[in-house]
């Protein structure tokens, strides 16, 4: 027990003495650099089918700013990007080409004042998840519904879980009579 001990109290020194090694020597706080949305050119919805209308959005321009999109890499070409009444949004639209290849795409768009570039990605796919079909069918678990698929096979379950019923109770009629089997 006093050797687990020894061992697992060494392994935490050892951890230990390794993270102050990893921590900077200045003493300060190591912040990673995150990404915000002002710096970034979302796009809506990120996953079309071909042929589908695409919104994009940045922040990165200020108040009123407007910009300049281009969405060549999927073959759509240039686009405005426009002030809207959200909170100094500037935003545009373009229609992927129905003749765009499956595979993600960096749409880009230039501020008209300043330059600043932003980007983001847009993944075309032949089919979405959510195009609006709605499942349908039976699913195959062995388990069977009160509607199956197929009303005759129901109800001619439903007459052999009859038949068995009734020549249970019969059986169990008898036997408690000692009339026996």
């Amino acid at each position: 027990m006093r050797r687990t001990a020894r061992m697992l109290t060494g392994t935490a020194l050892a951890v230990a003495a390794a993270g102050l090694a990893a921590a900077p020597a200045h003493g300060g706080v190591r912040v990673s650099r995150v990404s915000s949305v002002a710096e970034s050119l979302e796009v809506y919805p990120s996953t079309v089918v071909p042929g589908s209308q695409v919104t994009v959005n940045t922040k990165a321009c200020g108040d009123k700013g407007t910009a300049a999109g281009d969405a060549s890499a999927v073959g759509a070409g240039a686009f405005m990007l426009a002030p809207s009444t959200h909170e100094g949004d500037a935003i545009g639209q373009f229609r992927v080409p129905p003749s765009a290849q499956p595979g993600t795409y960096e749409i880009v768009a230039r501020c008209a004042v300043g330059g600043r570039q932003v980007a983001g990605d847009l993944m075309v796919a032949l089919s979405t998840a959510h195009e609006g079909a709605q499942p349908r069918g039976s699913v195959k678990t062995g388990v069977g519904g009160a509607l199956g698929p197929d009303p005759v096979q129901t109800a001619a379950g439903v007459a052999a879980l009859a038949v068995a019923a009734a020549g249970g109770t019969w059986l169990l009629h008898r036997r408690a009579r000692g009339d026996g089997i």
